[in-house]
């Protein structure tokens, strides 16, 4: 049985919310989606992506291959639009099927695990500071101040088909298993010790701990949209 809480907040600078998300437990797919471009372009970006995955999905497809022909098909939908500003989303989607587990992601929105009580996150940033990280030319510690840190490279709908670099992981979703997916408006207010904190909580039910996450979020100043989505596997 899977138990899940959803929740999105614009934030409190911005004046649109251009995340979106799905959760189906009947399906065992949970996806979040952060657009880009402002209204009109990432608000768009992020629902083609979502209801394309969904639509893939609901028909048999891989999770990476339905990933990939959303980026197809965003990237056709933003080949029409004439003005300037980009039309791209992250995407961190979940699918669960029985005892296995899949996650697939592009950008840096994310996907926790938790098992064994400790979180730990399952995707990686497709971000320059990650990049720098990797690279051992950045001090992880720093990665969370660096002024570049929001500078993505790949995005669907902007990075080319031919250079989409799907981030894909699998494993064993035993019992008692949490998934965390957000966008980076969670990740840029809250450290993961703070929401390791909150997801494993075995007083709350997962409604309530997304509440917490959100609420705990605006009080650490959240300037840009935040989205969660935490499915507990029973």
């Amino acid at each position: 049985m899977i138990e899940f809480g959803h929740g999105t907040h614009v934030g409190l600078r911005r004046t649109r919310n251009e995340d979106t998300y799905y959760a189906d437990p009947a399906l065992g797919l949970f996806l979040v989606a952060d657009g880009m471009g402002g209204h009109q372009h990432g608000e768009v970006a992020s629902a083609l992506v979502r209801d394309a995955i969904v639509e893939q999905v609901a028909g048999g497809g891989s999770l990476a291959e339905a990933v990939r022909r959303a980026g197809e098909r965003l990237l056709r939908q933003a080949s029409g639009v004439s003005d300037a500003l980009p039309m791209g989303t992250t995407v961190a989607a979940l699918l669960l099927a029985g005892e296995r587990y899949e996650v697939a992601w592009v950008g840096d929105s994310r996907i926790y695990l938790w098992q064994h009580g400790a979180l730990r996150q399952v995707s990686h940033d497709h971000s320059l500071v990650q990049e720098l990280v990797a690279a051992g030319r950045l001090d992880p510690a720093l990665a969370d101040r660096h002024p570049q840190r929001n500078v993505l490279t790949q995005a669907l709908g902007v990075t080319a088909i031919e250079q989409l670099h799907i981030g894909m992981a699998r494993g064993r979703a035993e019992a008692g298993s949490r998934f965390l997916l957000c966008s980076d408006g969670l990740t840029e207010s809250l450290s993961d010790a703070t929401i390791a904190r909150i997801v494993g909580r075995t007083d709350l039910a997962a409604q309530e701990c997304v509440d917490h996450l959100l609420l705990a979020s605006l009080d650490g100043s959240a300037d840009d949209n935040i989205t969660v989505i935490l499915a507990r596997v029973s």
